[in-house]
């Protein structure tokens, strides 16, 4: 591939000489700049906004909220109307990061050790660092913390992330508020002064500027406006007193966003960077909290806010759920008009449509779910009129068929096997019309065995978080990644109340050797006894940050390991951080439990452990 790659690149600086060589011998009145391939590759900025909805924007009719400068982006782009996404925000990322449907990635869940990306999967990174980009991350990963999963794992040069899928996560550093707090940077955990959307912002443009003489991709993933809904006060103040908003912070995070937006593509004029560059603005779900539904279920009908006129939010199989926002802006590829684009598009679609743009070697191994869009923002429509795109929330251990799932073909919606509608003539999907179309309903359910089947096979694939592995050493293991039949806890509340579950990590000992295998009730970082309650976080001042739960004790006698040949329990001192054990562990897949067992004979599993070889 690098070969075929410097062989193109050479055939098109020759083609470039003979032609200019031609213009200056047959046309002394035409005059035409000759461009170095470094400057005609294009630089590409993907902005992912976590948990805003299509809704959640001025330019898309929303009356209550300000988005000024998401709305100049909006007039000067391709914009995508009916574009879809996944209903929750891991398995997304990992649809727009490969090209591949979420579930063909492994990555069907948040938690639970199903949103790590199968080691198999190539990402957008990779294959714009192997076709010569400097690439980076600034913001919200939610693919896998431990290695082969992290960004810098796959394909990313810079790395600026906080941990898990969101603030006061599991993964998260402990305590970490949006204001002041510690981030990943290239593997070092280090603090960083101010609020995290402006972070990712300010050094995301940094980065730019000391790369700007070299292509660049640059990912753009914020964390807001997911929840905590934290944010300085100014941008709540706004949206107070109005009794048509849901949550007036949710609507400042928001603020904040499109207030970062301007200051990139002001840097962008300013730099003269913004003429070769592909921008491209998008979310990974339905509106969190800029609707309100009946009951406030995923799936009601919109009683209060703004949705666009669709059913359902995050997380639901109705179109509320999954159908958000996609902006694509690149002036040097012609694209610098407002014009909608209404076809059937969806997040596998934007990584074959930059590897058409920018021209990218990829490996004739890899077949994308997407195609390229391209041709629909040239005004080519006929390969998408029929096309099928399925989408589905599984937030389960093993995928079900049909769980939780929407077929869409054009304007049709067939949902969970059962409910068939027309967006036409019923946009809010309030009448099934299943029964009175009985040979669409049978084509839908043909297509879908058929894609059901395609994936089926995979689904036995588990993502295996290495241990012993030189890249990552010792290996730190969060409950979040639990494979259990409930939810794991993957929130910082449920350390602090002492959820009451346990389930296994499946790990890959990478080399035989000695491990000491350390079992925490808290987090490292804390310092904390396993006995210990953790303090209240207090609220802060001039912001939207409230007090933390209080710290529970936890009265642990016991400690409980089971790997591999390994089934051992310990008498702990609880005064102590953690329960070590030493264990000989040999090559290859395993299965890794642990168990604390308090003095009323209740047990829980450790929600951190650390694995390190040590001999």
């Amino acid at each position: 591939m690098f070969l075929q790659s410097i062989l193109k690149r050479s055939n098109r600086i020759f083609t470039f000489f003979i032609g200019s060589i031609t213009i200056l011998f047959f046309s002394c009145e035409e005059k035409k700049e000759i461009t170095t391939e470094k400057e005609a590759k294009p630089n590409v900025i993907l902005i992912l906004v976590d948990d805003q909805g299509y809704g959640d924007i001025a330019a898309l009719g929303n009356p209550y909220i300000k988005t000024p400068n998401i709305d100049k982006l909006h007039a000067t782009s391709a914009r995508f109307t009916d574009y879809h996404v996944n209903p929750t925000c891991a398995p997304t990322r990992a649809a727009l990061l490969t090209g591949h449907n979420a579930n063909r990635t492994g990555v069907w869940h948040t938690i639970n050790g199903r949103s790590l990306l199968l080691e198999r999967e190539t990402t957008m990174a990779e294959i714009f660092k192997e076709n010569g980009y400097t690439t980076s991350i600034f913001g919200k990963w939610h693919l896998g913390d431990n290695y082969p999963f992290r960004p810098q794992d796959n394909g990313f040069d810079e790395v600026l992330s906080h941990g898990g899928g969101g603030m006061e996560q599991t993964m998260d550093y402990w305590d970490n508020d949006y204001f002041d707090d510690m981030y990943v940077h290239n593997g070092e955990l280090k603090r960083f002064e101010g609020y995290s959307t402006d972070i990712w912002f300010n050094k995301a443009i940094k980065y730019i500027e000391k790369n700007k003489d070299k292509p660049f991709f640059c990912y753009l993933p914020t964390n807001t406006a997911h929840s905590p809904y934290f944010v300085a006060d100014k941008y709540i103040e706004p949206y107070m007193d109005n009794e048509d908003i849901p949550l007036p912070a949710f609507y400042g995070m928001i603020a904040n966003i499109d207030e970062n937006v301007g200051k990139l593509v002001d840097y962008l004029e300013t730099s003269e960077l913004i003429n070769n560059t592909i921008l491209i603005f998008t979310t990974d779900n339905g509106t969190a909290q800029g609707a309100r539904t009946e009951g406030h279920r995923l799936d009601g009908f919109i009683k209060k806010g703004y949705n666009a006129g669709m059913r359902g939010v995050k997380a639901s199989k109705y179109e509320g759920g999954h159908r958000v926002p996609l902006f694509i802006h690149w002036k040097n590829g012609g694209i610098t008009v407002g014009k909608d684009i209404d076809e059937l598009t969806a997040h596998f679609d934007v990584l074959p449509t930059l590897v058409e743009m920018c021209d990218l070697e990829v490996d004739t191994a890899i077949s994308f779910d997407g195609k390229s869009l391209l041709p629909l923002i040239n005004g080519e429509s006929e390969d998408f009129k029929e096309r099928i795109v399925i989408t589905n929330s599984q937030r389960t251990e093993n995928p079900e068929p049909w769980r939780r799932t929407s077929l869409m073909q054009g304007k049709w919606r067939l949902v969970d096997s059962t409910e068939l509608y027309n967006l036409e003539t019923d946009p809010e999907q309030r009448k099934n019309i299943a029964s009175k179309h009985p040979e669409k309903m049978a084509e839908f359910k043909k297509a879908y065995n058929q894609w059901w089947q395609d994936l089926l096979p995979r689904y036995d694939d588990l993502p295996r978080i290495y241990v012993g592995n030189e890249n990552e050493n010792p290996t730190k293991l969060y409950c979040h990644d639990w494979h259990t039949q409930g939810d794991s806890p993957w929130h910082q509340r449920h350390i602090r109340t002492g959820y009451m579950d346990n389930g296994y990590w499946a790990i890959h000992v990478d080399q035989p050797g000695t491990y000491a295998v350390k079992l925490r009730r808290w987090p490292e970082e804390t310092h904390l006894a396993l006995n210990a309650k953790a303090a209240i976080r207090p609220a802060k001042e001039g912001t939207s940050v409230s007090a933390s739960k209080p710290g529970k004790s936890l009265p642990i006698k016991k400690a409980r390991l089971k790997v591999q040949g390994t089934d051992s329990e310990i008498e702990v001192d609880p005064t102590k951080e953690y329960a070590e054990f030493k264990v000989d562990l040999t090559e290859g897949e395993a299965d890794l439990q642990t168990w604390f067992t308090l003095e009323n004979e209740e047990t829980l599993g450790a929600y951190f452990v650390s694995l390190e070889k040590i001999d």
